[in-house]
């Protein structure tokens, strides 16, 4: 009891913080990766703010939570997944070019891996990562978006002892087309593919850890919307997640993703 006060604490103090440093972007939260499951939910809430009055520099910090069905069935919000919270500073550097850093928390549900699933326990994870991102116009309407993310995960259990898997080191490399349906009235359609490849270490005693290895794929499709007279956006997306070896899922884990985000402009 004593440790999950402290973890709500620690949670309530680490979006607290955050909130004082916030931004403005066209963007969806996209979804983490929510384990071997059939289908998945996924919905964000975040916070953007403009850190200049040239846009060069803004954050967005935003509260996650992920819920999925069991192997065996498509309920959306039958377990809990996942909880995060993610702050991240981003600075376009460059005509097309933006670089970004981030820290995270996350907190995930384990089931077991055969029927019933019952509930077996936490991993939490505390993440650092750097991106950076070319952007191409194309077009009035069309964007096409090159990124590539370097991240440190760092694992721990429930009471932060030792998970078995003690870090790992992931690269993301991802493209994003950009269509935008309405300039007048705020309207987008992207569409993206990201492949991961991670090494990681365990806490079993090999030194050595295992070698680069391809994970997954997440491929989505999402609309994006200006809310009419407030400073609100939502965007609605489908991600399918391409899990390396996980064959009980031919066509992927299935997610449906809902995000609000409110954009707050700079202000001296």
């Amino acid at each position: 009891m004593r440790i999950q006060t402290t973890i709500t604490k620690t949670l309530f103090l680490f979006f607290a913080f955050n909130m004082g440093s916030l931004h403005t972007i066209q963007a969806q939260l996209s979804p983490p990766g929510l384990g071997k499951t059939k289908r998945a939910f996924w919905s964000a809430v975040g916070i953007k703010r403009k850190l200049d009055s040239v846009g060069k520099k803004e954050t967005m910090t935003y509260f996650g939570l992920g819920r999925k069905s069991d192997p065996d069935h498509s309920g959306l919000l039958e377990n809990q997944a996942i909880l995060v919270l993610n702050h991240e500073v981003y600075r376009n550097f460059a005509p097309n070019q933006q670089y970004s850093y981030a820290m995270s928390y996350r907190r995930q549900d384990n089931y077991e891996t055969k029927a019933p699933y019952r509930f077996e326990d936490v991993e939490q994870e505390f993440r650092i990562y750097g991106r950076y991102a070319y952007t191409l116009h194309l077009s009035d309407q069309w964007q096409w978006k090159n990124t590539a993310r370097l991240e440190f995960r760092k694992f721990y259990t429930a009471d932060f002892s030792k998970a078995d898997e003690n870090f790992q080191f992931r690269t993301r490399l991802k493209t994003q087309l950009t269509y935008t349906l309405s300039t007048k009235t705020k309207q987008a359609l992207t569409l993206s593919a990201e492949g991961l490849f991670a090494i990681s270490r365990y806490n079993d005693g090999d030194k050595n850890g295992s070698k680069l290895a391809y994970k997954e794929a997440r491929l989505g499709l999402y609309y994006w919307f200006q809310i009419p007279k407030t400073p609100l956006a939502m965007d609605i997306g489908y991600v399918n997640n391409l899990i390396n070896g996980y064959r009980d899922a031919k066509s992927g884990v299935h997610y449906l993703a809902v995000d609000l985000i409110w954009t707050i402009p700079y202000r001296r």
